[in-house]
């Protein structure tokens, strides 16, 4: 069964033309012209990711995002023409799992949905990983922390796979957005101080991610060993 996609921009020719190179690749796409629309949309459809834009009308594409993680953990693009790091960096912090800047390749959007969705999957070479009271299950794309499930987007589920995989080891920001998007962008290192606050405020009280200043991040492991299975 092909993918399902929603697009949400108030341009209609970006709409039509993302439309047409997402169904070229087998996926099938639904359209929202604005939040509003794209909110209603994302609940009626249950998409498999959400591509959206930031500047729209009635209900911009931050507010549709916050709308839409207070329901969903669906992977989310965001589309921006704003070219100021801070107001990419907002869009992530508040659940955006990629963004795209405009004016961006249709080809480019399709590569970042594959991206996006590969993530989703998973890897079948480790379909469980436990360190001590953590386990990162890969088939049903969950974490449990002593038994308590903890709900992760796509990226952040992502990057706890790879600080669990390697416990005590310190990943710089570069290899841990490499792990997490298939290719590190240089501009877009600090996003990753972006999803580790959000990881961090998801696996409270529970101290599991270490800072390493001037350096990176790693897994605090719990007594006991890690293993995948």
């Amino acid at each position: 069964m092909p993918k399902k996609i929603l697009l949400v921009d108030d341009e209609p020719e970006i709409l039509e033309i993302s439309r047409d190179y997402l169904k070229a690749s087998a996926f099938d796409v639904i359209t929202a012209g604005d939040g509003v629309q794209g909110l209603a949309a994302a609940r009626r459809e249950k998409p498999d990711l959400i591509v959206m834009d930031v500047m729209m009308p009635e209900m911009d594409g931050l507010e549709l995002c916050k709308s839409i993680r207070r329901e969903s953990n669906v992977p989310i693009i965001m589309l921006t023409a704003r070219v100021e790091e801070t107001d990419k960096l907002i869009g992530l912090e508040i659940g955006a799992d990629d963004y795209i800047t405009k004016p961006f390749s249709p080809r480019e959007l399709v590569a970042r949905v594959k991206v996006v969705l590969r993530r989703v999957g998973g890897d079948p070479a480790a379909e469980v990983i436990r360190v001590g009271g953590v386990s990162l299950d890969r088939t049903h794309f969950e974490v449990q922390i002593k038994k308590r499930v903890v709900t992760l987007t796509p990226t952040e589920f992502e990057i706890m796979a790879t600080l669990m995989s390697q416990p005590g080891r310190i990943f710089s920001r570069h290899q841990l957005l490499n792990a997490a998007h298939g290719v590190a962008f240089e501009s877009y290192e600090r996003a990753i101080d972006s999803h580790i606050r959000n990881l961090r405020r998801k696996l409270e009280p529970d101290e599991l991610i270490v800072t390493v200043h001037g350096v990176g991040y790693k897994f605090h492991a719990e007594p006991g060993r890690s293993e995948a299975i």
